[in-house]
């Protein structure tokens, strides 16, 4: 068993990566290694496992054995607690040119355990224009240990002077059987509910395991799901895009609110607040001010990036729900994500023609662009769902 067992139907994707860990390993026993760059990118859809594939391939780089899944370079990597890999997630709407340029500081260093000072960077799409270019002169020219392993949806949404100097893995949907087995094996899942979760994720494996497991989220989804037969009038649809940006918002601030408590009081505490001692609280709480306003910065641009993320995912269930009426109204032998909702999509199929759904599609997809866009959600959400209705 190796680090790349566990990438889901990413057979290619894992035999690239193995060799080139091989040749990672010639090249620390003074080799030339050929296969080994100091700049990857991995790219895939939403839930092929573009961090798992890059995090077992960092784990390949350490271990000596080129990623045997058991020794304590595999296992700290794994768990992200190895001193020579520094995960980068950038939680807010983008990642800032100052933080790019301290986290090429860190990256100049020499590995401290491990063979390779590893730099993984999900959700390098994030990175704004100047952080991009910043980031492409550390890969251009990065120290001789230091490698870096971007990860992104697709290679267009990386500058194309950052794309041309990276090895480009590409990782695939995995098959609905492949996702259905391994939450079966793994999470102890039931067969009939590991098929039903796998499908109606289309092959999103964390979105699989989190319908499998989670209630509420089965919930959400069959709410998300019910609002194409509830749009009977212009106060529905209304009413419709209220509790879609509302649920938004509350999964927001639910997964935001202890994590903003905690990082605020450690930042109160760093700056004296409780110490004894004549002026000196004082003193520091003011001097930590600034501090204090650029984490509510952060804050609030966590949380509008987890609603947009929420609402997102809500939008992308209704194009899976049109997507099957479209394949039903054309006869098209594939499976239907949302097969459990088979008389909904038949009954919309039958009252209805594939150029309106098509339209309906284009509504939703408009949507996800005006948000993108900054357009305020409640206005963007109600706008598609008149033209879901018409």
């Amino acid at each position: 068993m190796t680090v790349f067992d566990d990438l889901v139907g990413q057979h290619h994707a894992a035999t690239v990566l193995s060799r080139a860990a091989a040749a990672a390993g010639e090249v620390v026993a003074g080799g030339r290694g050929a296969g080994m760059t100091h700049a990857w990118l991995f790219t895939g859809p939403p839930g092929s496992g573009r961090e798992e594939a890059a995090r077992a391939f960092a784990a390949a780089l350490m271990c000596p054995d080129g990623g045997c899944g058991h020794c304590d370079q595999c296992h700290q990597v794994l768990i992200g607690s190895h001193p020579d890999l520094e995960t980068v997630r950038p939680e807010g709407l983008s990642y800032s040119v100052r933080q790019t340029r301290e986290l090429i500081l860190r990256a100049a260093g020499a590995p401290t355990q491990g063979r390779w000072r590893v730099i993984l960077f999900e959700d390098a799409d994030r990175a704004t224009e100047a952080a991009a270019n910043a980031l492409l002169k550390a890969i251009e020219e990065p120290p001789p240990r230091t490698v870096w392993l971007l990860c992104s949806p697709s290679p267009d949404d990386l500058m194309i002077t950052i794309k041309s100097r990276c090895r480009l893995v590409t990782l695939t949907t995995p098959a609905t059987e492949a996702v259905a087995h391994v939450l079966a094996t793994r999470d102890n899942v039931p067969p009939d509910i590991a098929t039903f979760a796998a499908r109606a994720a289309q092959g999103h494996i964390s979105r699989a395991r989190a319908l499998a497991l989670d209630e509420d989220v089965r919930r959400r989804r069959e709410a998300v799901l019910a609002i194409p037969r509830s749009l009977t009038g212009v106060g529905e649809c209304v009413s419709a895009a209220e509790r879609l940006v509302k649920t938004a918002e509350d999964e927001a601030a639910a997964a935001t609110a202890a994590l903003n408590e905690n990082e605020t009081s450690e930042l109160r505490k760093l700056y004296g607040e409780g110490s004894t001692g004549k002026g000196l609280n004082r003193g520091l709480v003011r001097g930590g001010a600034g501090a204090l306003k650029e984490l509510e910065d952060r804050q609030k641009s966590r949380a509008t990036r987890l609603k947009r993320d929420s609402l997102d995912a809500a939008l992308l269930e209704l194009v899976s729900f049109y997507r099957d009426v479209l394949a039903m109204q054309f006869g098209a032998a594939v499976e239907l994500a949302n097969d459990d909702l088979r008389f909904d999509l038949d009954q919309l199929a039958r009252s209805s023609t594939p150029e309106e759904t098509l339209r309906r599609i284009d509504a939703i997809m408009q949507c996800r662009e005006r948000l993108a866009a900054n357009v305020n959600p409640q206005i963007a959400v109600e706008a598609m769902m008149l033209a879901l209705r018409s």
